[in-house]
């Protein structure tokens, strides 16, 4: 139901004393002829001009606390939970445990939310900007520079969540521009987003996908509904086969007409969501895109990634290509390093990202060169782990939806909800 905004009447103040005791002099001076000529009018006060709230600009550059300066940020969308526990929307008991973990600073939603606020705008000003002609590099940079510079950048407590995914076509994940790349996005191009945010380890997990052709509309529409089901569908107590389930029938409800072929929209089958800790991107559980018999239940407290990625062909991919996406491993084994540059580049990745995934133009950025022994050599340790990218068969499509939801203990909220999906 919408709310009808009522026009504002101006009403003018009413005359303080001296305003009509000036009112009363001035028609005196009228009758008097102006016998008061020599005497110095009073000045009227100024009203000191109202302080200007601060707005974001264009490109974002403005640090969100200048713009929610009581530390407030907004709520993402709610969602009651349904079924059986539908009994925690009212629940007081339920009521009081959610308003505790907030004021815990240890559990405090105040994170999660300015890191999905920072999502938002970057990603509102990312979707005006990205346009074929522009090299990915250029791309990731504006996004990430933007991330920087609203989510005000302060060492491990606060900045970008995970390199910036720029994914093309039969690329599903896991690609971001190396130095010296040179790919241009194409008209045609099918383009997926994926961005990261954190604010003291917690991390906001979002991603969309961008076309400028209508031919692979139903196939952004498949994967977006797919991942709106998946969230309304998650929940405490929901076993993570099941919810599979509900987004691979979503899913595979949707054809997409090419060139006058009928091709079926697929889940990507060996991706899922997953659940999100402090300072690690990737939990212990996993959300699979099809129905399976995990009888692994979601539980109170827990962050999930809800992301769908769908395909017009087989609906599996392969690693390939060169790496970007790198992560040290948590209580990574302690081992003998060969090599200088592995020793150097380790205490880099401590100093710079403990656990948080990075990639090789932020070591770039931070003045590194010559590390790509040293750093493949931790690989091979077992310390750090790669994540090439994932590939379908050349000529497919695929796209990719993705959200952060939180599992609080009288509701569900969607903390990366925006107005664009």
């Amino acid at each position: 139901m919408i709310e009808l905004v009522k026009p504002k009447i101006e009403e003018k103040p009413p005359k303080q004393a001296e305003e009509y005791a000036e009112s009363d002099d001035e028609a005196v001076e009228d009758v008097a002829g102006g016998a008061a000529d020599g005497e110095q009018k009073k000045k009227k006060k100024k009203k000191k001009p109202k302080k200007k709230k601060p707005v974001q600009s264009d490109p974002p550059r403005v640090g969100l606390s200048k713009l929610f300066p009581s530390g407030v940020y907004p709520e993402g969308e709610i969602q009651e939970y349904a079924n059986d526990n539908v009994w925690r929307t009212t629940s007081e008991e339920k009521r009081y445990e959610d308003k505790l973990a907030m004021e815990d600073p240890e559990t405090t939603y105040a994170n999660i939310r300015k890191a999905a606020e920072v999502h938002r705008q970057v990603r509102q000003h990312a979707r005006r900007y990205i346009r074929p002609g522009m090299s990915l590099t250029n791309i990731a940079n504006e996004i990430e520079d933007s991330v920087r510079a609203l989510v005000e950048e302060n060492g491990m407590d606060a900045g970008i969540g995970f390199p910036t995914g720029l994914n093309i076509n039969h690329c599903a994940a896991h690609f971001s521009p190396n130095a010296g790349d040179k790919t241009i996005l194409q008209q045609s191009d099918v383009l997926k987003v994926d961005i990261g945010v954190q604010v003291k380890g917690r991390i906001c997990d979002s991603a969309f996908t961008l076309n400028w052709e209508p031919t692979y509309d139903k196939l952004l529409e498949a994967v977006k509904a797919a991942t709106d089901t998946g969230v309304r569908e998650a929940g405490i107590d929901v076993r993570l086969g099941e919810l599979g389930g509900y987004i691979q029938e979503t899913m595979e409800s949707y054809e997409v007409e090419v060139d006058g072929k009928i091709l079926p929209v697929k889940p990507i089958s060996n991706l899922c969501g997953h659940t999100i800790h402090l300072y690690s991107i990737h939990g212990n559980k996993s959300v699979p895109l099809v129905r399976t018999n995990d009888m692994t239940k979601m539980e109170e407290g827990e962050y999930f990634a809800i992301e769908t990625f769908g395909s017009t062909g087989r609906g599996r991919t392969i690693e390939s290509g060169d790496c970007s996406h790198y992560a040290k491993v948590a209580n990574a084994p302690q081992v003998p390093l060969k090599y200088t540059t592995a020793k150097h580049i380790l205490n880099t990745i401590n100093k710079s990202f403990g656990t948080l995934p990075f990639c090789r133009r932020y070591l770039d950025r931070l003045g590194e060169s010559g590390y790509l022994l040293g750093l493949n050599h931790l690989v091979q340790q077992g310390i750090v782990q790669e994540y090439p990218p994932l590939y379908e068969a050349r000529g497919v499509m695929t796209a990719q939806f993705e959200h952060t939801i939180l599992l609080r203990p009288n509701c569900k909220e969607v903390v990366s909800r925006g107005d664009d999906y």
